[in-house]
């Protein structure tokens, strides 16, 4: 059973400049967690940040799946989560995947969701759809 839908999306230029910025460093560790910082390049970087345009429009990608997951949930961030503990990340076959931390992990197992995630980025942005669905009774 469907327990919500969420959709998002995040400029490029837009999270290239914030990564890019004075406080870009700073603003990764917050927004990006462990995985999503190595896939971009970004883990243990200092500022100024300098990314191609493929990190650009990934990292743009990963901050649209946040979003779509809190809009899926229904609480946005007022809810138990921390942006660092949404990661999107890539399967061995290039699909997109969520993996949640902390408080997040817990909610989800709490509420038996399963989290589906599809992303895409042209002409300057980056979207993400999430679909959270209940897990199925194993009775």
């Amino acid at each position: 059973m469907i327990f919500g839908i969420g959709c998002d999306l995040c400029a490029i230029p837009r999270m290239e400049k914030s990564l890019t910025g004075p406080h870009g460093a700073a603003f990764a560790r917050r927004v990006f967690g462990p995985a999503e910082r190595a896939a971009l390049g970004l883990e243990g970087a200092q500022a100024p940040l300098a990314l191609s345009a493929r990190q650009a429009a990934s990292a743009a990608a990963d901050f649209a799946a946040k979003e779509a997951f809190l809009k899926a949930a229904g609480t946005g961030l007022a809810g138990p989560f921390a942006l660092a503990e949404i990661e999107a990340v890539r399967l061995a076959s290039g699909a997109p995947a969520y993996r949640f931390a902390g408080r997040t992990a817990d909610w989800v197992a709490s509420h038996r969701l399963r989290a589906h995630l599809t992303l895409s980025h042209d002409g300057g942005a980056a979207m993400a759809v999430c679909l959270l669905e209940t897990a199925p009774d194993e009775s």
